[in-house]
């Protein structure tokens, strides 16, 4: 079992599932379910800063590398840096101790966790600087609306390979997505289940039960039919190996519209257009 992989356009491979560990403390607990999760198939695990779990996720990949399970080129290991106002040598630094932390010699993908009010200049450009030395394997953005990503294209000397926003059914965000496709910029999703919101939809439940699947089946296969990225979070192995077993099954076009017209412009995370940190 595993995640089949889309290439960026910088021409790397990255999976299209990965797990993520969004809210999930420091400790055993994690280190375990990051571990499994590789042993299960993911080669995708999703971490940041803020997360301040990065420890963890670190000794749960060397666990699986020790393991036999995986080798270290066989992941795709993302972090994110907490831009608040961080000048150049500031983000350089930021890099740095992530990598310390993960117990890292280099990320597969990094990003620059929101955009605030034009806080992402100066870290976009020490990005594309650690990128051009061979230190990070691609770099992108996280919650970038349509306005900032322009701003950032006026300039970038790097494109961004990836902006992971949050998707899901309630908010399907066509605009963001649009602009990603038009310019070749991958979207992945973060928060996919709505932290679990979702799962007691009764819409999202009647389609899976008529494909005799779960409602996290349904809408990570969701993701997957709008050409969108999704790292999923869970501390159950049962639901680990659910999450990633999406590709015995396809929703019919109906059904991906019936989801569709359930969007309300809905967040459970804050506007990237008003946060700034505080």
């Amino acid at each position: 079992m595993g995640a089949k992989s889309i290439t960026l356009n910088n021409g790397l491979q990255m999976p299209e599932i990965g797990y993520g560990v969004f809210r999930v403390e420091e400790g055993k607990d994690l280190e375990k379910a990051v571990e499994t999760a590789i042993r299960i198939g993911y080669r995708s695990i999703d971490t940041a800063a803020i997360y301040q779990n990065e420890k963890s996720v670190g000794k749960g990949v060397q666990n699986a590398i020790d393991a036999g399970i995986v080798t270290r080129e066989e992941l795709f290991i993302t972090s994110k840096v907490w831009n608040d106002g961080l000048s150049y040598d500031e983000t350089i630094q930021a890099y740095n101790d992530t990598l310390e932390r993960l117990g890292l010699e280099y990320l597969d993908l990094y990003l620059i966790h929101w955009p605030g009010q034009n806080k992402y200049m100066e870290p976009w450009k020490a990005l594309e600087a650690l990128y051009k030395e061979g230190r990070i394997k691609s770099i992108g953005v996280s919650n970038f609306q349509v306005s900032h990503l322009e701003h950032l294209l006026e300039t970038a000397e790097v494109k961004p390979v990836i902006n992971q926003i949050e998707f899901h059914p309630k908010l399907v965000q066509e605009d963001v997505r649009a602009f990603c496709e038009k310019h070749d910029i991958q979207v992945e999703a973060w928060s996919p289940l709505m932290n679990a919101e979702l799962l007691n939809h009764e819409t999202v439940n009647e389609i899976a039960e008529s494909l005799g699947k779960s409602a996290a089946q349904v809408i990570l296969r969701w993701d997957l039919q709008h050409g969108v990225v999704t790292i999923p979070k869970s501390m159950t192995e049962s639901r680990i190996k659910e999450n990633i077993d999406i590709y015995d099954f396809e929703l019919t076009e109906e059904q991906v519209k019936t989801l569709d017209a359930l969007d309300e412009h809905k967040r459970i995370g804050p506007d990237p257009d008003q946060f700034d940190f505080k």
